[in-house]
């Protein structure tokens, strides 16, 4: 199966896959572009949703359960790309009606999945509000924006995104999150969407089981997408470029940074 989605981002929303497809259970994902000025309404129903700042500004206008008096939300010191600052991030509950309107042009990226109860009341989460790590070694060093962590009330969303310096690799010694059992792994299906700096830049995704029987790899380019329902998936950046991915995990019996590695290639972090 090519889990791999390409996309010219047209004004409006952006679809890129929903729940059901490409094996992802609990993810609908997709790009949002308004040109300044530009709205945008929507309501999430029985889905919580995310809307992770890309670039630009915006002002939301959200009516969230039996509220009857809409709540306004605000960013006018947003990014104008992942490469120039932390994320702002949009968090939506279920049944809550919504108007975005674009201060500048804007991008934002779509997280939904479906919910089975009332979550956190909407929340514009700052670039305050992230926390910063440092992974990794040698030529796979990396960071990491969490935006959306274990500690919010959410059902299913872990979010963050990582930026890989030029020629590394991230997600690496190789892990997945698949197989429920903690506190080992958690069982996570993940979606990652990549820019690149300069913007013809490009990577390297892989996503594969060790028997064969999942062995894919992508040459990925800016607003490309990748859906990882299971596997390993090790990625890496051409020399020469920044490479950025959003990356948003959705699991079902739990949330956190719980994975296992692949035995072949685990001697690389502990050696």
């Amino acid at each position: 199966m090519n889990l791999k989605i390409a996309l010219k981002p047209q004004e409006g929303y952006n679809k890129i896959f929903d729940v059901g497809e490409y094996g992802m259970k609990l993810t609908k994902f997709g790009l949002l572009k308004l040109a300044k000025g530009g709205v945008y309404e929507g309501d999430t129903g029985e889905t919580e949703v995310a809307f992770v700042l890309m670039g630009g500004n915006f002002a939301a206008s959200v009516r969230s359960g039996g509220i009857h008096a809409a709540e306004e939300f605000e960013v006018t010191d947003g990014r104008k790309s992942p490469f120039t600052g932390k994320p702002h991030c949009l968090y939506l509950p279920r049944r809550t009606k919504y108007a975005i309107t674009a201060l500048s042009d804007v991008e934002l990226a779509y997280n939904g999945s479906p919910v089975t109860r009332d979550t956190a009341k909407p929340t514009l989460i700052s670039p305050k509000d992230t926390r910063h790590i440092a992974l990794g070694k040698d030529n796979w060093t990396r960071t990491s924006e969490i935006i959306l962590d274990e500690k919010f009330d959410s059902e299913h969303f872990y979010i963050g995104e990582g930026m890989i310096p030029s020629g590394n690799w991230s997600g690496y010694p190789s892990h997945r999150h698949d197989v429920n059992n903690p506190p080992n792994e958690l069982d996570m299906e993940e979606t990652y969407f990549y820019l690149f700096d300069p913007p013809q830049g490009f990577g390297f995704q892989s996503v594969y089981k060790p028997d064969g029987s999942l062995n894919e790899a992508y040459r990925v380019q800016s607003y490309d997408t990748v859906a990882i329902a299971e596997g390993y998936h090790p990625l890496v950046g051409a020399p020469g470029y920044q490479m950025y991915y959003l990356w948003t995990m959705a699991g079902a019996q739990g949330r956190g940074l719980i994975s296992s590695m692949d035995p072949a290639h685990a001697w690389v972090k502990n050696g």
